[in-house]
C-alpha cells in the first residue's frame, strides 16, 4: 500500500465474503451498528452474542476467522473471555484474530487488553474505512503466537516489531517510521523554557 491511498482504495480486492466473525456486546445497537459495518464490507457470515456464556458456547462450536469483543462488559467479562479463548477454548479458534473495541484508549484499558491476548485495539467511534484497515492488517499480522505460564496469544511485543509488513503505522494517520531531516531550525533552550513555563488563565 502505498502512503497516498486511502485504506478502503487500497484494500479494495479483500474478500470477506466467506470469513466468519464473532461480536461479542451486550449494548445491542452498538452490536448491530458493528454488523451493519461488518456486513458492509461482505461479511456477513456472523454470530452475535452478548455476554460471557454465549460467547464461549459459539466459539465452542463454529471456527471464526475474527472476533470483535466489547471492552466494557460488564466485570471484565470481554477480557475473561479472550483470556479463556486463548488458553481453554477449542483449539480450532484460540490463535483466531481478536479486536478489542473500547470506548476510550486510556492505557489500562490497552494493557487489559494486550495482556488478555487481543491483538489491537480499536477506538470508538468505530468508521468504516479504520474498521477495515485494522481487519487487514488482522490479515498481515506475522507475530507468532505466543504460550506461557503468564500468558497467551500474539507477541505483545508490538512496538519493537511495528506495524504489519505493507502498513506504515499503527494508525492511518500515523507519521512513517522514516525521519527525515529537520526543515527547520532547532529551538533555542529560552524557546522551549518558554513553552513549558506555565501560565496562569482567567476563567
Amino acid at each position: 500500500m502505498n502512503e497516498t491511498q486511502s485504506p478502503v482504495a487500497a484494500t479494495a480486492k479483500v474478500d470477506l465474503t466467506r470469513a466468519r466473525a464473532l461480536l461479542l456486546d451486550d449494548n445491542q445497537v452498538h452490536l448491530n451498528l458493528l454488523s451493519n459495518v461488518l456486513g458492509s464490507f461482505d461479511l456477513r457470515r456472523q454470530t452475535k452474542v452478548g455476554n460471557l456464556r454465549d460467547a464461549k458456547a459459539a466459539a465452542g462450536g463454529s471456527e471464526f476467522d475474527l472476533i470483535l469483543v466489547e471492552a466494557a462488559l460488564a466485570n471484565g467479562a470481554g477480557f475473561d473471555f479472550i483470556r479463556w479463548l486463548r488458553r481453554e477454548g477449542p483449539e480450532f479458534n484460540r490463535a483466531t484474530s481478536v479486536l478489542v473495541v473500547t470506548s476510550g484508549t486510556r492505557m489500562d484499558q490497552v494493557h487489559k487488553a494486550r495482556d488478555s491476548g487481543a491483538n489491537f485495539v480499536l477506538a470508538k467511534p468505530v468508521t468504516p474505512p479504520v474498521l477495515l484497515q485494522r481487519i487487514i492488517w488482522l490479515g498481515r499480522d506475522k507475530r507468532l503466537f505466543v504460550e506461557a505460564e503468564g500468558y497467551c496469544g500474539p507477541d505483545r511485543r508490538f512496538k519493537a516489531f511495528g506495524p504489519p509488513v505493507g502498513i506504515k503505522g499503527r494508525r492511518h494517520d500515523d507519521l512513517n517510521f522514516k525521519i527525515g531531516a529537520a526543515v527547520e531550525p532547532n529551538m533555542s533552550q529560552n524557546e522551549i523554557d518558554l513553552l513549558m513555563k506555565p501560565t496562569r488563565v482567567k476563567l
